[in-house]
């Protein structure tokens, strides 16, 4: 397995998710502080605040851009001008907090959820992802999943992959034209212990993921092909490995997310929120 060094560029910050890289920045959801923030170079941006946990992030072809609420289970729709609307209401499909969400070029959103209440002591039980339409119509994707976090289209525009957090596996659907999802299946079996969260496609087809929490290799990100041969692995040193993104002028410059907390002090909303960059050799898609 090939190990790769990151570099921090930018720390200070709440709990951070969602890591995007559009327009020439990198944008990024913060839980704890309620915004959405951009971020060039060593300028940090407000791009939107929420009265609520923000999450996944997404961009329309209109120049607005989607952000999920958490407890809300809502997506939001900001236009240029500022305006916010209500794209989608998440909560007929939602259990437990909405999280981490795909938009694709063709305007097709498609949102996770925990399916349990995590701060309760719940027990993890399958769920569904929700497929938003363009004109925000919101259907369930067929498929028992367990807590879907993050997703990507692998290079053939076909294949969409989803990091189920508490089912130590990436797994696949086969995407149509349409934007609808079918024929779920593992994709990648990860090592007990794991537990990926965000995660990002590189142009040769591998998933990038971070694997969060402090059970078996705490605080590491990964790459994984099909079939579950983890090829690469890039330390987080002693924080929760988040979620990852590719980006930069040429695309070839990883965004690490991290945070310094526990789960005693997640959930008292304590955390340090930090963005890290590594050269892994490889371009996203």
């Amino acid at each position: 397995m090939k190990q790769h060094q990151s570099q921090e560029i930018s720390t200070g910050h709440g709990f951070l998710e969602s890591p995007r890289w559009h327009d020439g920045k990198l944008w990024l959801s913060d839980f704890f502080r309620q915004h959405v923030i951009t971020l060039d170079g060593e300028t940090v941006e407000e791009q939107i605040k929420v009265d609520d946990s923000p999450s996944g992030l997404g961009f329309l072809a209109d120049g607005s851009f989607l952000v999920v609420t958490m407890h809300d289970k809502l997506v939001l729709r900001i236009a240029p001008d500022g305006q916010v609307t209500e794209h989608a209401d998440l909560s007929s499909i939602a259990v437990g907090a909405a999280n981490d969400m795909l938009v694709t070029a063709t305007g097709d959103a498609y949102v996770g959820n925990f399916g349990f209440d995590v701060g309760g002591g719940e027990e993890p039980r399958p769920t569904h992802i929700a497929h938003i339409a363009p004109d925000g119509t919101v259907r369930p994707v067929p498929g028992d999943v367990t807590c879907p976090n993050g997703m990507g289209l692998l290079p053939d525009g076909r294949t969409f992959v989803v990091a189920e957090t508490f089912a130590q596996r990436i797994s696949a659907f086969d995407r149509a034209d349409d934007g609808s999802l079918t024929n779920y299946r593992t994709w990648a079996p990860l090592p007990e212990g794991f537990s990926p969260d965000g995660l990002c496609v590189d142009a040769d087809g591998g998933v990038w993921f971070a694997n969060v929490f402090d059970d078996g290799p705490a605080g590491a990100f990964y790459r994984v092909e099909e079939g579950g041969e983890i090829t690469d692995t890039i330390p987080a040193d002693g924080t929760w490995a988040v979620a990852c993104a590719f980006g930069g002028p040429d695309n070839a410059t990883l965004y690490l997310v991290c945070n310094t907390t526990s789960f005693e002090d997640f959930f008292q909303g304590i955390s340090e929120g930090h963005v890290r960059t590594a050269d892994v050799g490889r371009r996203g898609i």
